[in-house]
């Protein structure tokens, strides 16, 4: 048949040949049955050291799904030789097509592998008719080939973050590769704990360490101790500084706080000045609807309110971010500080006594920019994101780790003889 003439096109395999095609229709979906044979005259390759070895048996034959073709499954049909290795013992052979016990060729599950980034696993497995367990089996097996190959020597810049993962307060400590060159997802642990960040320099190694010229995080305590404490032996040189996003994140929630119980207040006072004002106050003046510009004005009327001093120091503090020199800027956040804690708004206080607390780090913001990408760590976060929404069965953390390293890890991929689209 002519799809022996594909096949040896676009897969062939060395002492191997394809021996008979035939269109198989006794179950209710028909299907393309590939038998193979050794080449005449040609050995085993033990699975154990990747060496010919003599003959012991052979197995009984085993199925080996391949990419489908019109739509029509297509099966590898191929009874397993077992070789007598000297060094290995009785072992099954190593076939090009397929790895271990797995029944899927390793073409195939490179093929579902990529079609799993662009789509989430079940959509995957319904459109090439196949289970939700072999794409997760195929995606395994690209991950695991793609981590053991990665090129980790230009890593210069991390970032470290906190993510919430499952219900109940579930998170994980995922460091991201943020230099210029390359954004992706380097390391990802469970909680975020001080063990868990320190698991990650075990792993990431004392040299690669030494390399680093920036590190970035929030003001989580346990990720900065670590930092302090590789810091004082003397193992970490790098720039650290904190993510200018949590900051503002960190902001708002102050805002918001303040907003909630003066509301409150007022509400038993009869007045609702304050309702539907939220968004009025976290979003950039410049991104506000004619309705929240409104909003906004109709509290500025009422100027002695605390939410709108609240506002007012939040968009002065925007400033900061625009200056080049870390001293003058360092002058505005001290300016800035006192400020705010004569305010008498106890959320505001609270943080610029964060600021206060943090201030070296901060202004190290200002050291880094134009080196390293500032705001990479946010938008791969968001990445993430997008990758637990396409979820459907990441119930454990070894299935959700195995889906991140895939969308996110910008992991290399085994070579083969055709790439299949």
């Amino acid at each position: 048949m002519l799809i022996k003439t594909v096949l040896n096109r676009v897969q062939k395999h060395k002492s191997f040949v394809y021996k008979s095609v035939i269109l198989s229709e006794e179950s209710s979906s028909p299907a393309f049955l590939v038998t193979i044979v050794p080449r005449l005259g040609s050995q085993a390759t033990c699975s154990g050291c990747d060496k010919k070895r003599p003959g012991y048996d052979t197995l009984p034959e085993r199925r080996f799904e391949f990419v489908p073709l019109w739509g029509i499954a297509v099966f590898f049909l191929y009874a397993m030789r077992r070789v007598n290795c000297p060094g290995c013992g009785v072992v099954v052979e190593l076939v090009p097509w397929g790895n271990g016990k797995q029944t899927l060729t390793t073409t195939y599950s490179l093929y579902l592998a990529r079609w799993a980034k662009r789509l989430s696993w079940k959509e995957t497995a319904e459109a090439f008719q196949t289970s939700w367990d072999k794409v997760f089996a195929a995606v395994s097996v690209a991950v695991e080939w793609g981590l053991a190959h990665r090129d980790l020597s230009s890593v210069t810049a991390i970032g470290v973050d906190e993510v919430l993962w499952h219900r109940g307060h579930k998170y994980l400590t995922v460091v991201y590769q943020i230099d210029e060159h390359c954004k992706r997802l380097l390391w990802v642990g469970k909680d975020r704990t001080t063990v868990t960040f320190m698991r990650f320099f075990s792993w990431f190694g004392q040299e690669r360490t030494k390399q680093l010229k920036f590190v970035c995080s929030d003001m989580w305590k346990p990720y900065l101790k670590v930092f302090a404490y590789f810091r004082k032996t003397g193992r970490l040189q790098a720039l650290q500084l904190l993510d200018r996003f949590h900051i503002a994140k960190n902001m708002n929630k102050a805002i918001d706080k303040v907003r909630a119980m003066e509301t409150k207040k007022l509400k038993a006072q009869g007045s609702e000045v304050l309702t539907n004002s939220r968004w009025s106050l976290l979003k950039r003046p410049e991104n506000l609807t004619e309705r929240q510009e409104a909003k906004l004005a109709q509290l500025e009327e009422r100027g002695n309110l605390a939410t709108y001093r609240a506002y007012l120091l939040k968009e002065s503090f925007q400033s900061f971010w625009e200056y080049v020199s870390p001293a003058w800027a360092g002058k505005f956040l001290d300016r800035w500080c006192t400020r705010t804690m004569r305010s008498r708004i106890e959320p505001m206080k609270k943080m610029a006594k964060q600021l206060r607390n943090h201030r070296p780090l901060i202004l190290n913001w200002f050291k880094a920019r134009g080196s390293i990408s500032l705001g990479a760590v946010e938008g791969l976060n968001n990445r993430l994101k997008l990758t637990f929404r396409k979820s459907y069965g990441f119930r454990t953390l070894k299935c959700t780790e195995i889906a991140l390293y895939h969308a996110m890890g910008d992991l290399p991929e085994r070579p083969e003889t055709h790439r299949f689209l």
